[in-house]
């Protein structure tokens, strides 16, 4: 990936992650809304304290990959924290974006992997 693309790749989806994190934090019980049952009732805590823990995830990706550090780690993070949302909340029309931050997040990590693995 050439370093423009790069680069405004991680700071968009850094962006969102922080953005939604934040709008977690204004509405925890309308976003804990979005835990299936099932998944709610596997949980060790409330949905909203799951939501709120989500929500402070999603800013620590964000502030990672908006300052350029461990921005591996942070898109690997992205990339599992993804796939377990779109397991517990189902696709549907409001999270079938969520696949195309999860490709993004994947980008990143795919286009970093052989820094992180392959240092000379």
């Amino acid at each position: 990936m050439n370093s423009y693309a790069f680069h405004v790749l991680r700071v968009g989806i850094a962006i969102t992650f922080i953005w939604i994190g934040v709008l977690i934090f204004q509405d925890p019980v309308g976003w804990a809304g979005f835990i299936r049952p099932w998944a709610a009732d596997i949980l060790f805590v409330s949905p909203e304290k799951a939501i709120i823990g989500t929500a402070v995830l999603d800013i620590l990706v964000g502030v990672l990959l908006l300052v350029d550090f461990l921005t591996f780690w942070a898109s690997l993070l992205a990339s599992l924290h993804l796939v377990a949302v779109l397991a517990v909340s189902g696709i549907d029309a409001i999270t079938v974006r969520d696949i195309g931050l999860l490709a993004g997040a994947l980008a990143l990590v795919i286009s970093l992997k052989n820094d992180i693995f392959f240092q000379k």
